[in-house]
C-alpha cells in the first residue's frame, strides 16, 4: 500500500544520502534512464555501497533496473539483490520478461539465502504492454504497476500533454487491472516540477480513474501527492460510521442494513474497511479511534 514513490538517480550521492528524509512511501533508486551508459558500473557500485550501509530503511526500497532487453540488467541484479531492497522496478515490462525475472530472483534469493521475497513493479510504457496489462497484473511477485507515460506516448507517436487526454485509456486500463488483482495502480510522474496546481489537477484526475498512488521526480511534489492519495477526513468518518453500524447490525443478525437512508451491504463494508486500513497505515485516523 503506497501513495507516493520518488525517483532518485542511482548515481547521485547527495540524494542517496537523504533518501529517507524526503517523506516518500517508497524511493525508486534509478539505474536505468537517469544513468548514462558510461556511468552504469559506477552507479551500481554506489548503489551497492549505499544499500549495504543503510539497511532497514523506513521507506520501501525500490530499484529500477535496466530492461531485460538490454545488456545491463544482469549486472544490475548481481549488485543490488539482497535483503536490503524490497522491490525491483522493471522498465518496458512484458509478460515474458516478468516470468524470466521471477526465475532469476528465485535463483538469487536461494543462492544468497535471503530472508525476504523481492516484489516487482512493472512499468507499462509500450503499447503492447498495455494490451498485456491484465496478464502482467497477475504475474508472480507483482505488487503494483506503474504507468510510464513519456515512453508510452513516444511508442504511440502522440504528443505528451499536461491535460493527459492521450493517456486516459492506459490510465483507466491499468487501474482496472490493478483493482481486479488487488495491487497498487501507480500513476506516471508529473514532469513540470514548478507547476503545483497542474500536479494537483493531474493527481486528482488519476485518483478519479482508480489510481491509488503516484510517482514523483522531485521531493517538492511529495506533500501534494501524499495528501491527495490519503483518504479525506469525510471519507474516514463515513467509514468509521459504517464500521460501527456493521457491528451493531451483526448483533441483530443483519448482513444488510440502512445508514443515512442508503443500503449498506458487503461491498460497502469492504470499501469502508479499505479506507480505514489506508488511514491507519498513514496515521490519519482520528485520535479517538
Amino acid at each position: 500500500m503506497r501513495r507516493s514513490l520518488l525517483f532518485i538517480p542511482g548515481n547521485n550521492p547527495a540524494m542517496l544520502q537523504n533518501a529517507d528524509v524526503f517523506g516518500a512511501d517508497a524511493v525508486i533508486f534509478d539505474l536505468e534512464d537517469a544513468v548514462n551508459v558510461l556511468q552504469k558500473d559506477a552507479a551500481r557500485s554506489l548503489m551497492q555501497c549505499y544499500l549495504n550501509t543503510h539497511p532497514n530503511q523506513v521507506m520501501e526500497v525500490v530499484v529500477r533496473i535496466n530492461g531485460l532487453d538490454t545488456a545491463y540488467y544482469e549486472e544490475d541484479l548481481d549488485k543490488i539483490v539482497s535483503d536490503n531492497i524490497d522491490t525491483i522496478m522493471l522498465p518496458k515490462a512484458r509478460v515474458e520478461y516478468l516470468i524470466k525475472l521471477d526465475e532469476i530472483l528465485t535463483k538469487l534469493e536461494k543462492e544468497r539465502h535471503l530472508k525476504k521475497k523481492i516484489g516487482i513493479i512493472p512499468i507499462i510504457e509500450l503499447a503492447v504492454s498495455v494490451l498485456e496489462v491484465e496478464e502482467i497484473a497477475k504475474q508472480k511477485r507483482v505488487n503494483g504497476i506503474l504507468l510510464g507515460a513519456e515512453d508510452l506516448t513516444s511508442d504511440m507517436e502522440v504528443t505528451r500533454t499536461k491535460q493527459g487526454v492521450e493517456i486516459e485509456y492506459p490510465r483507466a486500463r491499468i487501474a482496472m487491472a490493478c483493482k481486479a488483482y488487488q495491487i497498487d495502480a501507480i500513476d506516471t510522474p508529473f514532469t513540470d516540477v514548478n507547476d503545483y496546481e497542474g500536479l494537483e489537477r493531474d493527481a486528482l484526475h488519476a485518483q478519479e480513474l482508480g489510481m491509488n498512488a503516484k510517482s514523483a521526480i522531485h521531493p517538492n511534489q511529495l506533500d501534494t501527492i501524499n495528501q491527495i492519495f490519503l483518504p479525506t477526513e469525510k471519507q474516514i468518518r463515513w467509514a468509521l460510521r459504517v464500521r460501527q453500524a456493521t457491528k451493531e447490525a451483526a448483533t441483530k443478525g443483519l448482513g444488510v442494513f440502512s445508514l443515512d437512508g442508503k443500503m449498506v451491504d458487503k461491498p460497502v463494508m469492504e470499501r469502508a474497511e479499505k479506507i480505514l486500513l489506508k488511514a491507519e497505515k498513514f496515521g490519519a485516523l482520528p485520535d479517538e479511534e
